[in-house]
């Protein structure tokens, strides 16, 4: 029934002006034209994520967005940190830590959270 539509991710956040900062300025994302002040667009890769102001934002305690970003998980993390992001650090079973990277088998992952808790996560696959 829905196998060929293309999701939306949606993000909720508290303070939009606050997450334009984050999302444009911090990791570089062009703005989408949304016509609602109160909602933001991005295009990331081949998808499209809206970023909306609710007053549930910062509830969620899983990851609700993952970059795969390959062999250059080190590289994105250098850069994001080079703009004040800071990486969380989690006990996961089975996973030991390099540095900010979750390391499980041939999984490598980091997690960094926006300025409303949403988590994101770097992985390599």
């Amino acid at each position: 029934m829905l196998e060929h539509i293309t999701p939306t991710p949606m993000l909720a956040v508290k303070d939009v002006t606050r997450a334009r900062l984050f999302y444009e300025g911090t990791l570089g994302l062009e703005p989408l034209p949304t016509g609602i002040p109160t909602v933001l667009r991005y295009r990331a890769g081949g998808g499209i994520f809206v970023v909306y102001a609710s007053q549930h934002a910062g509830t969620n305690q899983a990851t609700a967005f993952t970059w795969t970003v390959g062999d250059e998980l080190e590289r994105r993390i250098g850069e994001l940190k080079a703009k004040g992001v800071r990486f969380e650090r989690y006990d996961l079973p089975e996973t030991s830590h390099e540095g900010d990277i979750h390391v499980a088998g041939k999984i490598r992952n980091a997690w960094f959270k926006d300025p409303d808790g949403n988590i994101h996560g770097l992985s390599n696959v």
